[in-house]
């Protein structure tokens, strides 16, 4: 097998390179522009004009005010705060939260924190293609739920969930109820590739991550809507205003900013880009390799994501392979790649646990080509056989 000069990145889903654009636009905040917003003087209040900018882009983006627009040290604090802000804000009036077997771990290990401080958690199951049922949704809510948490996508599978027809049954039982039960979605995948408008999507608080859409690590958004109950969970200061204390990362929001409306603005045709060279991934290893399983919805999936299970083989060999070929991939979340266990989301699918840890996600970015498509298309097949072929490494049951 012959090794890649460059290296060929499907692995999108993990991390995205910051843009030049957006590199630009963080450096003066860096150097020059170091001022701190929260204070008076000159230097001070033009960070404080560059940070009000910045919200003011993302707010026009999500179609919300500026008012509701946390800036965030990424997905995870996100998720965390949203979870907790929401549920201690009305643990007075229930202590039950629904969320799916699916999501993330930032808002799995938050559930299971809620759990030990007194609350209840629904785990919804799905379907095998990944989808939660909004029936069951309503079905779980109970007269002590304060809390709905369903991610827009799966990080590994990609697979679409219904959310804005979640959010309204929410919204129509709360109301029936006369009760507030908050809807909260993980959208860390969804920006750049789907409407994440949340007026139309009728959601409560919906997390981002930067790093995902081609800004910098370490930066993320949490909406929430005015009116929605909420407990700050990180104190010491009045930054965004009173709800998450600490001297803002001016040049990561300032990326943030930048790269999310580079991301709107260029969502539809880079959802076409990367739906073409997916589609073209998916039929070619289909076609060329035998004994798979396609991971998430046909076609209710992310324009980017491609999962598949191979019997026969674990994933760890083939990303191996592909490393040493020069292809960049990964077999399901970066948060979780270096744990033994298998995928918590391929197992919830009704993967046996051999199947679940055999999984392989190439996800696409705006920069790839059908000439790197093509390539993978080349590698992986042998490599599967080849693999395939020691006995050692022939684990995975059908």
């Amino acid at each position: 097998m012959q090794e890649q000069a460059k290296m060929i990145y499907m692995d999108h889903a993990a991390t995205t390179p910051v843009r030049p654009e957006v590199m630009e636009a963080m450096l003066p905040y860096f150097s020059e522009r170091f001022g701190n917003p929260s204070s008076l003087h000159t230097l001070a209040q033009e960070s404080r004009k560059a940070l009000d900018e910045a919200r003011e882009s993302v707010a026009q983006v999500l179609g919300c005010r500026t008012s509701e627009v946390i800036f965030t040290s990424g997905g995870s604090e996100s998720d965390n705060t949203a979870l907790k802000g929401a549920a201690f804000a009305l643990k007075g009036s229930g202590n039950h939260v629904v969320t799916s077997s699916i999501e993330h771990h930032a808002v799995l290990h938050t559930c299971q924190f809620l759990e030990d401080s007194g609350f209840e958690v629904t785990y919804l199951p799905v379907d095998r293609n990944g989808l939660v049922n909004p029936d069951a949704v309503e079905r779980a809510i109970t007269d002590r739920t304060v809390l709905v948490s369903v991610m827009l996508v799966n990080n590994e599978i990609g697979t679409v969930q219904p959310v804005a027809e979640m959010a309204r049954r929410v919204r129509d039982v709360a109301k029936r109820r006369g009760r507030t039960i908050v809807f909260h979605t993980d959208a860390v995948q969804a920006a750049g590739f789907l409407d994440i408008d949340v007026n139309r999507l009728g959601v409560d608080m919906l997390s981002l991550s930067s790093h995902k859409l081609y800004g910098p690590k370490g930066a993320g958004v949490l909406y929430v809507r005015r009116g929605t109950p909420f407990t700050p969970q990180q104190l010491g200061g009045a930054q965004e205003r009173q709800r998450r204390a600490g001297t803002e990362n001016l040049p990561a929001i300032v990326g943030t900013a930048v790269a999310l409306r580079l991301a709107a603005e260029e969502r539809e045709s880079n959802s076409e880009h990367c739906r073409r060279l997916r589609d073209r991934l998916i039929a070619g290893i289909q076609s060329g390799v035998e004994r798979i399983r396609l991971n998430g919805h046909p076609s209710l999936r992310l324009p980017n994501n491609v999962s598949f299970s191979f019997e026969g083989v674990e994933g760890e060999p083939i990303l191996l392979g592909l490393d040493f070929a020069g292809i960049a991939a990964s077999s399901g979340s970066a948060c979780t790649s270096g744990a033994l266990e298998p995928s918590h989301v391929l197992l919830a699918l009704g993967s046996s646990a051999e199947v679940a840890q055999s999984s392989l996600r190439l996800t696409l970015g705006k920069d790839n080509t059908e000439e790197e498509v093509d390539y993978v298309l080349k590698v992986l097949p042998d490599l599967v056989r080849r693999l395939r072929a020691m006995p050692s490494l022939s684990h995975a049951a059908p």
